[in-house]
């Protein structure tokens, strides 16, 4: 999450693809070359993984070591404006093909809590 996090702030668009997973990597550019964002914090509200170890039954679909969840609050300003990305986002682990198979966290999704 935070390695995501320091790509946006870098404009890193080559690392971004590369941490999104394939099944829900945009196909269309990822960095808008003509907004000018200024990021200026990221909070990790919480990791889901941590609280819910005991919590979780065996064979539930979440319970694997290879799925996590973030909750987070990314601050930023655009056009002077601050503003607030809020999500709970989902990663997956699994072998990449693209570093001889080692395992790696992979953004699947997310979601804007209210």
């Amino acid at each position: 999450m935070r390695s995501r996090y320091t790509a946006y702030t870098q404009r890193n668009e080559d690392y971004l693809r590369a941490t999104w997973h394939p099944s829900t990597r945009p196909q269309d550019a990822i960095l808008d070359k003509d907004e000018h964002l200024r990021w200026l914090g990221l909070e990790i509200k919480s990791a889901l993984r941590l609280r819910q170890r005991k919590a979780e039954l065996p064979g539930h679909p979440d319970s694997s070591p290879d799925r996590d969840t973030v909750e987070f609050v990314a601050r930023f300003k655009v056009g002077g404006r601050a503003h607030r990305l809020h999500e709970t986002s989902r990663f997956l682990r699994e072998p990449d093909p693209a570093i001889g198979g080692t395992p790696r966290w992979f953004y699947l999704d997310g979601t804007f809590p209210e």
